[in-house]
């Protein structure tokens, strides 16, 4: 299992129910990595998407409590453990957790690897990604290189999990 996600440099991932920007870069790495895999959302994550529709061409599984949710392209969750019953159906280097905050706490300690877009600003988030760099079993293995978008500076970077409960 797999995290992936575009931080601000206080780790910082969204704000008012968004994302902090729109990093064209990151939005292709993005469909590019997830691409005929399975996601795995809250559904705040969902309802942020145009339409709140589930994304296509991937397998769609959303975490919430909410009882009355359901939709075509869906597979709900109502809990953690409903979720990785789910996910024994899927070969767990095809499972990608999306967001948002609470989805990326709860599945961080089964994840093996994060996919971390690093940005150089910050944004003022309301919604946060754990910091991997003071996370124990947690260490940086890629940097990419730097590249900048209209004055904004980021980097693709790779974390690998010593300590994945997933093995």
């Amino acid at each position: 299992m797999k995290a992936i996600v575009a931080v601000d440099e206080a780790w910082g991932i969204g704000k008012d129910g968004k994302l902090l920007t729109h990093l064209p870069e990151d939005m292709k790495f993005f469909r590019t990595v997830t691409k005929g895999k399975v996601v795995v959302m809250g559904r705040k994550t969902l309802q942020s998407f145009p339409d709140a529709k589930p994304l296509k061409n991937r397998i769609n599984i959303v975490l919430t409590s909410d009882d009355t949710m359901n939709g075509e392209g869906l597979i709900v969750c109502r809990s953690v453990d409903d979720a990785l019953k789910q996910l024994k159906e899927y070969d767990s280097d095809d499972v990608y957790i999306i967001g948002g905050q609470s989805v990326y706490e709860q599945f961080l300690p089964y994840c093996d690897t994060a996919y971390v877009t690093r940005m150089k600003r910050d944004f003022g988030a309301d919604t946060w990604f754990v910091n991997l760099d003071s996370q124990e079993g947690w260490e940086e293995t890629e940097t990419g290189e730097e590249k900048e978008y209209e004055g904004l500076h980021f980097a693709f970077c790779t974390y690998k999990n010593r300590n994945c409960l997933n093995r």
